[in-house]
């Protein structure tokens, strides 16, 4: 587990405390919520491309589903850890009350690099993750969705492994959301959390007076949701002058171009090499810049 991990899930039961104490929270309330209902912790084993085999950890944290199914991501990542996996399900429970939608709150993943194996060894991990999970997903019971590290693709082999083994009828398909739309997914969804990011920042600019024509951003993410919402405030007319991401980091104060900065990191998986004049190994150079918005770890946080 890492120090950051560690220091997410701390922080979030701290902000429970607090935020419960203030509204004075009922103590039912407050025992049902200071703790998940299930934590799933599975170990499986899946061939490599060499004929090998490795042995993966896997995790699914099921919060609450007192307001309806559990609803939380899929992140694959070699930081990800239970208590990580706990604090991100609890906060699911809380924004979708706060949203009042009738779903609960759940996070899940793997401790592994997708970026280290080949699409085919990815797509067996992703399958045999799912058929441990078994009887423990499903579109009434919980939903899983897209998350760091993964995207549609992810999503398609978890839908088809689900329903070829425990679906019966077509709604079986709805086991996750974040599918491709070939698959029954929905339109935009790629694009929606990132351009949701930049929604919150407009409502924040026009608070603050400030015009986002002209005004200077910066990155930390690129993947789906960082590169979405750097398009989206590149349209509005703001300029992108800092990127940090797993590969590197950029700066240039003239100006980034998001668009072509996407489809680089589209075909290369970071943002490492892009404009090497660019590039600098001073990360605190990188957070020490005075912007006018900053835009934090979008790298598919929920």
């Amino acid at each position: 587990m890492s120090e950051s991990s560690a220091k997410l899930y701390e922080s979030v039961c701290d902000r429970f405390e607090e935020t419960a104490a203030y509204i004075n929270l009922d103590g039912k309330v407050h025992a049902i919520l200071s703790q998940p209902k299930g934590e799933l912790m599975i170990h499986f084993p899946v061939r490599m491309d060499d004929g090998g085999y490795r042995l993966f950890k896997g995790y699914r944290i099921q919060h609450n589903n007192l307001l309806g199914p559990y609803k939380g991501g899929m992140r694959f990542s070699p930081e990800v850890s239970l208590d990580e996996v706990k604090g991100l399900a609890m906060l699911m429970t809380l924004k979708c009350a706060l949203a009042k939608l009738p779903l609960g709150g759940a996070k899940g993943g793997i401790k592994y690099n997708p970026n280290e194996h080949s699409p085919e060894e990815n797509q067996r991990i992703t399958r045999r993750f799912t058929v441990a999970l078994g009887h423990n997903i499903g579109p009434s019971y919980d939903i899983p969705a897209p998350d760091m590290g993964t995207d549609a693709r992810y999503m398609d082999w978890m839908m088809d492994t689900y329903h070829n083994l425990y679906g019966r009828k077509i709604e079986d398909k709805a086991v996750v959301t974040g599918k491709s739309v070939a698959c029954g997914g929905s339109a935009g969804r790629a694009s929606a959390t990132g351009f949701g990011a930049v929604y919150c920042v407009e409502e924040w600019a026009k608070g603050a007076g400030l015009p986002l024509k002209g005004a200077t951003f910066a990155i930390q993410g690129f993947g789906n949701v960082g590169s979405h919402a750097a398009l989206k405030l590149e349209e509005q007319g703001a300029v992108l002058v800092a990127v940090n991401d797993h590969t590197g980091t950029l700066i240039n104060p003239d100006g980034i171009s998001a668009k072509a900065l996407a489809e680089y990191v589209q075909e290369h998986r970071g943002i490492k090499d892009f404009q090497p004049e660019y590039e600098t190994n001073d990360v605190a150079e990188f957070w020490g810049r005075k912007l006018r918005c900053w835009c934090w770890r979008l790298k598919r946080m929920w």
